[in-house]
């Protein structure tokens, strides 16, 4: 051990030098010391860098990115574009495992390797990877600081465009790591971009993103895009889950909004919502007039008999593809303006701006985007044009440039929860907006029973059911079986239980054609702000409330400023019985087959609202018109 601690102390003292080594020595931490020291002598950089967050050092980080070719500046102020590779343009699922021991079994559906063989193949090639580079340390926390939500965390990465990327959408953790001495609680990510060209990682067929369980660890190599790379994001969240499950607090794929009263002018509501990949969960939580705390990864913690929130992050790295003017006027406002923003895969045009697909200005004739130089005539080899941005085009932004962020964003004791919102895509099941009859109902047959239909415009195959637990599939790092006992307990905890509702964007008519508007999502919104606050009755249906007619006839005209039908309100709030006996058979197949460690509970909810739904196919038949059930 002594021995251990001498190697450590001479390879910092014998690699670190000048501020950088005053920095990292004023954190009086051995572990993380330990930490820096083998990466040192694993990655063998040429130089390290050391980051405190202070504005000099972010503004060294800013200008490395542009000199070193990982992102261009762009004519307006604040403004750059990182390209990723070719075959780097988005997150990497087949290379993403968890290290586990034999004995550790997470999931059929949850990708592994063994952990020995797992970390042998990460030191290799990690080996002398920053040979001839610089690498950058930086300390951030996850949550806001000071804070029973604060989660330490430190990146080593040789990328500026990674750190700079994590500089925006992370709040600064030097001082915490300072406030927390020796305190081994904190997660450690390591990433190499490997050998690059022109300012992209070369070597993507020998990618790999790795996420060590036991020592809350996180390796990447060979890859440069933000989904790989940033590690506080979703590769954090993994870690993060299995570090609430042992706590009993809760990591969730959630937004955190807050709702103004429709009626009570003033009153301001906070929800969750958690939905699948193009379900409109961004779009719901930058609702216009409404305000935003955060757009994608949320802790939740029991606290005075409520659930308060946080969001995990101060920045957006989103999904650019149709952001405009008319649909995401916030959004859209930052990025045109000056400030720091930075833009990857889009088309730069010739006046050295952003331009995307669905972007609402007139795009150039020519410009460069991720293919190289681009012109609008140009098609790929299969005859079909090349869009101006790659459809997974993103851009990296601080929430406080937002004129909707909301005042209690970096609140340390989070914000407390009145609703929580599970949504899908499903064009022929579930009503658009229905509120659970209680907890349990709301987290075993609404929560545990998400599907997500695919697009024929992304998979080529229209109407495939996807299962996807409580939007949280891809990154959970636990059983599932667990993940939602740990849901269902953490009810136990609460004394003002928020309201949890199911919502559906998607449903159609017998044609095929959408039946309701982009838009509509907002009365869903305020509707729901109503029942949280018992301003409005509803009906009960065998899976849930529902919103009485009136009340959607006023929120229509006051939101909207349109009319809502009665034939509207009976075509969208119909009961689909069959269709609703059709998922619960295809959940329960799922969880039976799948799930050894389901939760008894589940399947005696499933089978209670099987039965209510036979009782009233009994009396009323297949499909049962809203007016039918009783309003309470």
């Amino acid at each position: 051990m002594k021995k251990k601690k001498q190697a450590i102390q001479q390879t910092l003292a014998e690699r670190v030098s000048g501020k950088s080594k005053e920095k990292l020595l004023a954190l009086k931490n051995p572990k993380l010391h330990a930490f820096i020291a083998e990466s040192i002598v694993l990655c063998n950089p040429s130089s390290v860098y050391v980051c405190d967050d202070s504005s000099e050092d972010n503004d060294y980080i800013r200008k490395k990115a542009v000199s070193q070719g990982e992102e261009k500046p762009l004519s307006t102020a604040g403004h750059t574009i990182h390209f990723d590779g070719a075959k780097d343009l988005a997150r990497d699922k087949a290379s993403t495992k968890y290290l586990l021991r034999p004995s550790v079994f997470l999931g059929s559906d949850i990708q592994s390797i063994d952990r020995d063989t797992g970390l042998a193949e990460m030191q290799e090639k990690l080996k002398n990877s920053m040979v001839g580079k610089e690498m950058i340390i930086r300390f951030f926390c996850l949550g806001p600081v000071k804070s029973i939500f604060s989660i330490p965390c430190i990146q080593i990465t040789d990328s500026y465009y990674v750190s700079h990327s994590e500089s925006i959408l992370y709040r600064s953790g030097y001082d915490e790591f300072k406030r927390a001495g020796d305190s081994e609680e904190f997660f450690r990510f390591l990433h190499s971009a490997g050998e690059l060209v022109d300012g992209k990682s070369k070597n993507t067929d020998q990618r790999r993103i790795y996420i060590d369980l036991e020592e809350d660890i996180v390796y990447s190599v060979n890859t440069q895009y933000a989904g790989n790379t940033v590690g506080l994001k979703k590769l954090a969240m993994r870690l993060a889950i299995q570090k609430a499950s042992k706590e009993h607090w809760l990591t969730e794929h959630m937004f955190v909004m807050g709702v103004h009263g429709a009626k009570k002018k003033g009153r301001l509501t906070y929800f969750t919502g958690s939905f699948p990949s193009a379900c409109g969960k961004t779009s719901t939580a930058m609702l216009n007039d409404e305000t935003i705390v955060g757009d994608d990864i949320a802790y939740l913690r029991h606290k005075g008999g409520r659930i308060r929130a946080v969001n995990v992050e101060c920045g957006i790295f989103g999904i650019i593809d149709d952001v405009n003017a008319k649909d995401d006027p916030s959004i859209h406002a930052a990025l045109r303006a000056e400030g720091e923003v930075i833009f990857s895969n889009v088309l730069v045009g010739d006046d050295g701006k952003a331009y995307w697909s669905g972007c609402g200005d007139a795009i150039p004739e020519k410009g460069f985007n991720y293919i190289g130089a681009w012109t609008k005539e140009m098609k790929d080899e299969t005859g079909k044009e090349y869009p101006p941005s790659h459809k997974n085009a993103r851009y990296t932004i601080s929430i406080s440039r937002l004129k909707n962020k909301d005042t209690e964003c970096d609140n340390p004791e989070g914000v407390p929860i009145g609703g929580i919102i599970y949504g899908g895509r499903d064009s022929d099941t579930s009503v658009p907006v229905e509120q659970a009859f209680g907890w349990s109902h709301g987290i075993l047959t609404k929560a545990a029973t998400i599907e997500s239909e695919t697009t024929a415009a992304t998979l080529g195959k229209q109407g495939v059911r996807t299962f996807n637990l409580m939007a949280n599939i891809d990154f959970l790092s636990i059983p599932f079986g667990k993940y939602i006992q740990n849901n269902l307990d953490f009810g136990n905890y609460i004394e003002e239980e928020p309201a949890i509702f199911s919502v559906n964007y998607f449903l159609r008519d017998a044609q095929g054609k959408y039946l309701n508007g982009i838009r509509d999502k907002h009365v869903w919104v305020k509707w729901m702000d109503m029942r949280v606050n018992n301003e409005c009755g509803a009906r009960r249906t065998p899976t849930g409330y529902i919103p009485l007619y009136d009340d959607l006839k006023y929120l229509f005209k006051e939101v909207l400023g349109k009319e809502f039908t009665e034939k509207d309100y009976e075509q969208q709030f119909t009961l689909r019985i069959p269709e609703n006996l059709a998922k619960i058979e295809r959940i329960e197949h799922i969880y039976r087959t799948k799930v050894p460690d389901t939760p008894d509970a589940l399947y005696k909810f499933l089978e209670a609202q099987k039965q209510r739904l036979l009782e009233t196919r009994e009396k009323h038949g297949d499909y049962v018109a809203p007016t039918l059930f009783p309003a309470v």
